[in-house]
């Protein structure tokens, strides 16, 4: 794969999905093809073309933490109830990950989901290991915990009851206005300090997010997210994760007002990364929706990643280097004080952490 790659002119227009093809992955030799037997149509969508169901597998983990050591994230630990997600973010850096179960980082990633439906309960064993060390774990570190998936499995719902009793802090980042379901749990943790929610919104245009992030909630439905957190007294923020240069980046003025009159409390922001096959889903993406437009934002992306469409150097991975990157920086910097939303918020502590709470969540499982 190339920054020259050239995508194939027989490939499907999949409605409702992010990429539009499904190619094979770096580690193997054979190309995946979409199965025609999978195609749906029902009356009801109105966009054009077909339509692949969402199959999902059960992930059999026998642990849910998992632990980095990237000075970019943030979090040296996280929970990813769901592999594979089905908003379907063309831009996604987690697609890559399908490859390493032998399947594509195209139409595989959003439509063969692998859940965790016994996460809540190994959560609750590794909280109350002897060896556990409390510390605060972010949820969607990789793939959207409060994706459509959830709505009827509610893993995350359960692992949040989890968090809730053992009071082990928790920071959200989603695309979903699914998480508001759960403010009845998040108003117990709140209690304590162990929960912080950060909804993400690259885009005010719901037009571009269909588009983009084609089953995520719409930018109105997220911002209506952050007003109902906010009224409950959820401590809430947003991220603008990733910022598209050439494409989303002279929104971010707009999308931070918006947020604030939301009522989000802080803002943060990432720089589009395309590791690995991400880069030819993308550029087949912009040939499909933005073919006008597609010089100019690889252009950007090439002087903000140093000449390549990705550069995985910590320090520069989440913003970028050159004078586009710092514009951008500085663009945020004056817009998040303009509105009120660089004010250091009551950080999440593990004081409260409850180790007993074992016996009470086993006998719920």
């Amino acid at each position: 794969m190339t920054d020259n790659y050239q995508p194939d002119p027989m490939r499907h227009r999949i409605r409702g999905r992010g990429a539009g093809e499904n190619p094979a992955g770096r580690f193997e030799k054979l190309t995946p093809k979409i199965d025609e037997d999978a195609w749906i149509d029902p009356e009801d969508y109105l966009c054009e073309g077909k339509q692949i169901q969402t199959q999902v597998f059960r992930d059999a983990t026998r642990s849910v933490i998992t632990s980095n050591d990237s000075p970019d994230v943030g979090m040296e630990s996280s929970v990813n109830p769901y592999r594979g997600c089905e908003h379907g973010c063309i831009y996604c850096f987690a697609r890559p990950g399908h490859e390493y179960l032998g399947m594509s980082a195209g139409i595989d990633f959003e439509t063969k989901i692998f859940a965790k439906p016994e996460a809540p309960a190994l959560l609750a064993k590794e909280f109350s290991a002897k060896s556990y060390v409390p510390r605060t774990i972010m949820f969607s570190g990789n793939t959207d915990c409060y994706q459509p998936l959830e709505r009827h499995m509610k893993i995350t719902r359960r692992c949040m009851d989890v968090c809730a009793d053992f009071r082990n802090p928790v920071v959200i980042v989603t695309k979903n206005q699914l998480v508001t379901r759960d403010i009845d749990i998040f108003k117990r943790m709140a209690e304590y300090h162990c929960i912080g929610i950060k909804l993400s919104i690259t885009s005010l245009d719901g037009s571009l997010a269909r588009v983009m992030e084609p089953r995520a909630s719409q930018p109105k439905l997220r911002l209506r997210a952050v007003e109902a957190l906010a009224s409950a007294g959820i401590p809430v923020g947003i991220m603008i994760g990733p910022v598209l240069p050439g494409l989303t980046d002279h929104e971010i003025p707009a999308i931070l007002e918006a947020a604030a009159n939301a009522g989000a409390q802080d803002a943060h922001y990432t720089m589009l990364r395309l590791p690995y096959g991400v880069k030819d889903l993308f550029q087949t993406w912009l040939d499909d929706h933005f073919p006008d437009k597609k010089d100019k934002i690889l252009h950007r992306l090439r002087e903000i990643r140093g000449g390549k469409l990705n550069n995985a150097e910590f320090g520069e991975r989440m913003r970028g280097q050159g004078f586009f990157a710092e514009q951008v920086a500085q663009m945020f910097a004056m817009h998040i004080k303009k509105f009120g939303l660089n004010k250091k918020r009551m950080a999440l502590t593990t004081d409260y952490f409850n180790r007993d709470a074992y016996n009470a969540q086993m006998s719920l499982f």
